[in-house]
């Protein structure tokens, strides 16, 4: 796993600009924390950080192959997890390897299908390359959007990175966010393609972007489509089985220590007993995350009815792991240099506060102990997890079902932002132009009924923009401590079997996730195997509260603050004074976007085009 970037500039002589070039890759240090390398031609620079899991000695970047026509160069983030049997085939083909690393599997799959080489691919991955025979920049992203890449077209060229710090280390770069922007940020629509600062992109999953001297074009080369499952229930359950065993056995494969992500559900439970499996004598390692004194002071909200803890250890006696169970206090959780870290990993201010800093928290302990982490991200959006997807006015309504649901971490009435500015940004009316437009994508059979279509709009919103933010925020906040998670649900082969799956093979036993229940709960404990969806945890700790008004309070003491153009005063100043038992969760989420703004526009100093 790395950090990547470049430029491609058809004017200007980048041999010239190698300062520019190695702060742009200094920002993927976190990222890539074993080696840095970069490349430069007339016309292209190629900055690379490097994190070290397979083939440790022989996979430098950027990696370049030199053909008669000229060279072509490539620097690449992720995976690929079928790297061997795609070697193998190339080696037939006629390619000879200097390497083990399946980065040269990218780079000679390259040479010999063209940018085709990403329908060969099954992994996660993000990757560039300048092909010096054609004078053309590749930029291809994986199928699910697991890993992420963006761009920001100059007036000659373009500049790209695995982050938009990397692209905003370069002078010609804008630290700009207008009005859509802003809309981003508040909204929750997860538009696609859309990175909140102006002019810049990302490459969306499943796509090729091609760069020469024409200009900028973009093609697709994967996407969910929508057909017939002919399948019996049976049979659906065993091939489920079948792909998530196999998924599993190809995802732990890796040259550093392994570990799994252990929460107490279905989801990594079933990556837990399937990596035991596959590990063999080779004992698996589990790591889950807590709180100072939340199991023996638990008590159930909205959103959850069970502490995790009695669970994972359930999985974890179960199968026999190595299990380390990473207790937070919340003096940490609330620290203002934790947030500051984790605003400067995802580069925005998103607001959601504990559960960010919790996350990031335990990947830094992680990545003491271990360098690849398994994790049960995205399950629910495949196989219909989430308890508002059978709510029947949710799955009825005309918004997005995270922000029809009346409870859950995002907040859709923007609490506490300046209401001038929330009437000049018309958040109701974007969201409904965005649902409106993602609708629109979603094929429908001759035989889908109503409500089956409507069900597969639920599942394909879910798919096609929440999990892309799950998965960006996964990998910002490992990435930014050097841990590489995979995600064996996102094997493309899985979710492009189970989504047409109809609703009822997913609902068949009268629960959620049925599909996944069938295939593995011989290799689960009853109680986790039978447990309804626990949202990731969150603090209950009446200190963590406090701690935001203090926070709140410092901020008052400067009323010129620059967030006070987007916050209203006197609604934070009643939020900072409240009694802290009343405190709810949508006051908290309020004070989270508030902290989290100002300290955003105190790191990134943007300018701000308002309505």
């Amino acid at each position: 796993m790395c950090g990547i970037t470049g430029w491609v500039s058809f004017d200007r002589d980048l041999t010239r600009e190698l300062e520019t070039l190695d702060a742009m890759t200094r920002t993927m240090a976190c990222r890539g924390p074993d080696a840095a390398g970069t490349w430069v031609e007339r016309h292209a620079a190629l900055g690379h950080r490097r994190l070290a899991v397979i083939d440790l000695p022989g996979g430098k970047q950027p990696m370049s192959v030199r053909t008669p026509d000229g060279e072509v160069s490539l620097v690449y983030s992720g995976e690929a997890y079928n790297f061997v049997e795609l070697r193998d085939e190339l080696v037939k083909r006629g390619e000879r390897f200097t390497t083990s690393s399946d980065t040269e599997v990218v780079l000679r799959g390259y040479l010999r299908w063209g940018a085709a080489v990403a329908e060969h691919l099954n992994g996660m991955y993000a990757f560039a390359i300048w092909d010096a025979r054609v004078r053309k920049l590749v930029m291809i992203r994986d199928r699910l959007g697991i890993k992420p890449l963006y761009y920001y077209r100059t007036h000659d060229g373009v500049l790209f990175g695995s982050e938009p710090k990397a692209i905003l280390a370069n002078p010609l770069a804008k630290r700009s966010v207008d009005a859509d922007g802003l809309r981003e940020v508040l909204a929750y629509s997860f538009t696609p393609g859309h990175a909140v600062w102006s002019d810049m992109h990302q490459v969306e999953p499943g796509t090729v972007v091609t760069v020469d001297a024409d200009g900028l074009r973009e093609r697709t080369y994967w996407r969910l489509e929508t057909r017939p499952h002919t399948d019996d229930l049976d049979t659906t359950v065993g091939r489920v089985r079948e792909l998530l065993d196999d998924t599993v056995r190809r995802q732990l494969v890796a040259d550093v220590p392994r570990c799994v992500l252990l929460s107490g559900g279905i989801d990594s439970g079933t990556l837990t007993a399937l990596a035991a499996k596959h590990l063999g004598d080779e004992r698996v390692r589990t790591f889950a995350v807590d709180f100072m004194g939340q199991a023996e002071n638990f008590k159930p909200d909205e959103l959850r009815d069970t502490p995790d803890a009695p669970y994972i250890l359930d999985v974890a006696e179960h199968v026999g792991s190595e299990h380390a169970d990473i207790v937070l206090d919340p003096q940490t959780l609330a620290d203002p240099e934790v947030r500051r870290a984790a605003l400067v990993a995802r580069d925005l201010p998103i607001g959601l506060g504990d559960m960010d800093f919790s996350l990031y928290l335990l990947f830094k302990e992680i990545r003491q102990r271990s360098t690849v982490a398994l994790s049960g991200e995205s399950a629910d959006e495949i196989f219909g997890g989430y308890k508002h997807m059978h709510i029947p006015q949710i799955q009825q309504a005309r918004a997005f079902p995270w922000i029809a649901v009346s409870v859950g971490p995002f907040d859709k009435d923007a609490t506490g932002v300046n209401p001038e500015l929330l009437a000049g940004l018309r958040l109701e009316e974007y969201r409904l132009d965005q649902y409106d437009s993602a609708v629109a994508q979603v094929e429908r059979l001759d035989t889908d009924d109503d409500f089956e279509h409507r069900m597969r709009i639920m599942i394909h919103l879910h798919l096609t923009r929440f999990m892309r933010s799950l998965l960006d925020r996964k990998d910002r906040l490992s990435m930014a401590v050097g841990l590489e998670v995979r995600v064996p649900f996102c094997d493309h082969r899985l979710v492009d079997y189970v989504y047409n799956a109809p609703w009822s093979l997913k609902t068949y036993d009268g629960h959620e996730k049925s599909l996944l229940r069938g295939a593995v709960k011989d290799m689960l404990p009853d109680s986790v195997a039978w447990r309804p969806k626990s949202p990731y945890p969150s603090t209950q700790d009446p200190y963590y509260a406090r701690e935001l008004q203090r926070q709140a309070i410092r901020l008052l003491t400067d009323p010129d603050n620059d967030v006070f153009q987007l916050i209203d005063q006197d609604w934070l100043n009643a939020a900072a004074t409240l009694e802290p038992a009343a405190i709810g969760r949508v006051t908290r989420l309020g004070l989270e976007r508030t902290l989290d703004l100002a300290m955003w526009l105190d790191i990134y100093r943007p300018e701000l085009k308002l309505p």
